[in-house]
């Protein structure tokens, strides 16, 4: 039956996309948002829209119910999962057919059958794809002797989810307990079901992954592989299509592996099996996805397909088409995922509210984003903004593409990766295309996304020109003179910026020869304003001429050029002494809960001891004590919510350690 009104149950830029392609076909499209998404762009860009009362997702994105409620009040005839949420939930795939709806997804028989993971690897295995040992863990498990039989390092992984969560590293068996109480509380947040299971873990690997496609007629097909090696927390934040690692051969082992594996199970819409690949060239099963993934835009690039129209004619019961059947590569694709995050505090999410969001596109890039100006990010959902890829001839004209656009990218408001992305994208061994999932743990991430040389020292300048100039403009007085005249010279201006943990102070006089700049004392040498405004600055230093743009928001000067960009927040002139912290005061780095509190009052803690569990954007952060010392106060209980930079528990130091 052909599709007329299209629910969509998932929210961000996956909604939109969806949304995008449902619309091109004809199709009318139906939004559900919660309260923390009301004013989100994906459901302005719904012809209608449902609220769901509540802002986690255990009452909002997780509650079919509600959804199918949503799709009888709007006379919906088909739901669209979208990724993550209850996308890979057989139930409320049976709940649809139920309803009388088209789920645009796998049938539930096949949903099931890879909702386990370790069944679905008992399936694969019957079906003649490598696999690696593993076992569930039950209350009644012997963790110990399941560990010792599959060896260590171990992975710790949540049975009915993805994306990096509910996942534990577990090199020694002392932190087996402690990993696999952790992956059970992250997945029961994340995907509604505690359940885990251990698996051989293969040391740094490639991360290989297949994209296949199957009708209601009897035809599996693959659309070729994707890299997905280079990752943070288990979650890839770079991915592409093809694998700079596999060759025609290899491809066609990967593809046929693949392809038996959706046939085993009857699949039938959009899939992924997922590999790890040995650098031997050896590649083992690791689960498949029964849905569309977020990386599928490369696959899109390369191919000339649209997944998401493929799905819906295929879930209308059409036959996949000649030109997915005949299938050919086209270049290279690469995307990277723009996450809100602070990438030298460990990736730390981040929040707030998106002063500006500018990717520019143009020929060879694409942009699919969750958000416009003014959204706010929350510590409810994944923290990821958009999705930014590049096609191109090569794979290193992929490469430039796509580290140019983020590089002109300016988004103000919140902390992002955007640095470290365009660091990766011009390493050397990117560029080479030797990845694995070891990548960042042989770079370190915060240096990938240092600027090169002391460019702060120059967009410090740029901030105070700006800044001053905005100052002159609203001048209601001497309006006509020279901004920065005097009689008789005198001291210079001063203003101090911080960038993270940095401060840094710029002195500036005009003089008859024009404006004289120093930064933490040192003078910009060969300096000319050929231009400024509080919207920017037109500089020449050392014969070099650069135009840089200001954005300003509260107290803070987005500085973006083509050496790089910063956020600059005013130092203010007299300090609120208020603001003071006892010392040892432990903060939080972020808006979350509190999961657990794991010290009391006058105990005595060691340095890297846990102390407090915080979940966030459902991922849990331990704070653990900075030094040897003793817990003199705690502020907050497990339940709290708590916002960045509350005083969370305060350790005073032994004088040993802090000597």
């Amino acid at each position: 039956m052909p599709i007329q009104k299209l629910l969509v149950a998932n929210r961000g830029e996956i909604a939109a996309r969806v949304m995008r392609t449902a619309h091109a076909l004809g199709i009318s499209t139906v939004a559900v948002y919660s309260d923390a998404d009301a004013d989100a762009p994906f459901v302005s860009v719904a012809d209608e829209a449902v609220r769901l009362a509540g802002a986690a997702p255990s009452e909002t994105y997780l509650r079919g119910d509600l959804i199918i409620d949503a799709a009888r009040a709007t006379g919906a005839d088909a739901i669209h999962p979208g990724y993550g949420f209850l996308s890979e939930n057989a139930g409320f795939a049976r709940a649809c057919a139920d309803a009388g709806l088209t789920f645009v997804g796998p049938p539930p028989d096949a949903i099931a059958a890879m909702g386990s993971k370790l069944e679905a690897k008992a399936l694969m295995e019957a079906a003649g794809v490598p696999v690696l040992p593993g076992a569930t863990v039950t209350d009644e498990t012997d963790l110990t002797g399941v560990a010792e039989r599959i060896g260590f390092p171990l992975l710790v992984k949540a049975a009915f989810g993805g994306g990096g969560r509910g996942m534990r590293v577990v090199r020694e068996a002392g932190d087996l307990a402690e990993a696999v109480e952790g992956a059970r509380r992250e997945a029961a947040s994340a995907f509604g079901d505690a359940t885990v299971f251990l698996e051989r873990f293969v040391v740094d690997p490639r991360h290989v992954e297949v994209q296949i496609f199957g009708d209601a007629h009897g035809s599996v097909v693959h659309l070729f592989e994707r890299e997905c090696s280079i990752q943070r927390r288990y979650q890839k934040i770079v991915e592409e299509a093809p694998s700079p690692a596999v060759d025609d051969a290899l491809r066609a082992e990967l593809g046929a592996a693949a392809v038996a594996a959706g046939k085993a199970i009857g699949y039938v819409g959009a899939g992924t099996v997922e590999f790890v690949l040995t650098g031997s060239g050896e590649f083992y099963f690791l689960e498949v996805n029964t849905r569309l993934q977020v990386e599928h835009p490369v696959t899109e690039l390369v191919t000339g397909l649209d997944l998401v129209e493929l799905q819906l004619r295929v879930a209308e019961g059409d036959p996949l088409p000649p030109e997915v059947l005949d299938a050919r590569i086209d270049g290279h694709a690469i995307e990277v995922r723009l996450y809100a995050e602070d990438v030298p505090a460990g990736f730390l999410p981040a929040t707030g509210t998106l002063h500006r969001f500018a990717v520019p596109s143009g020929p060879g890039i694409r942009v699919d984003a969750g958000v416009v100006d003014g959204s706010v990010v929350g510590t409810h959902y994944d923290p990821m903004l958009a999705k930014v890829i590049a096609h191109g001839a090569t794979r290193a004209d992929a490469a430039r593409r796509l580290a140019r656009a983020l590089q002109q990218a300016q988004v103000h408001g919140v902390t992002t990766n955007r640095d470290l992305l365009a660091g990766i994208l011009r390493e050397p061994e990117f560029l080479a295309g030797r990845t694995d999932t070891g990548y960042l743990t042989r770079h370190d991430p915060a240096a990938l996304g240092a600027p090169a040389g002391d460019v702060v020292a120059t967009l410090a300048a740029v901030a105070a020109l700006a800044e001053q100039a905005g100052n002159r403009a609203a001048a209601t007085v001497l309006a006509t003179l020279p901004s920065g005249w005097r009689n008789v010279a005198g001291a210079p201006q001063r203003v101090g910026y911080t960038l993270g943990e940095r401060t840094v102070e710029v002195a500036y006089r005009y003089t008859r020869d024009g404006i004289a700049v120093s930064v933490d004392g040192e003078p910009l040498a060969g300096l000319r304003v050929l231009g400024a405004s509080p919207t920017g600055a037109d500089l020449e230093i050392a014969g070099v001429r650069r135009a840089y743009s200001v954005h300003r928001a509260g107290d803070t000067s987005y500085v973006d050029g083509p050496i790089g960009s910063a956020a600059l927040v005013t130092v203010p002139r007299f300090a609120d002494p208020s603001a003071a912290q006892h010392a040892g005061s432990l903060l939080a780095p972020m808006p979350g809960g509190v999961v657990r509190v794991l010290a009391e009052p006058g105990a005595t803690v060691r340095t890297g001891q846990p102390l407090i569990v915080l979940e966030a954007m459902k991922m849990e952060h331990t704070i653990a004590a900075p030094a040897d010392g003793t817990v003199a106060d705690v502020h907050v209980a497990p339940g709290d919510q708590v916002d960045t930079g509350q005083v969370l528990a305060v350790v005073e130091v032994t004088e040993e350690a802090g000597s």
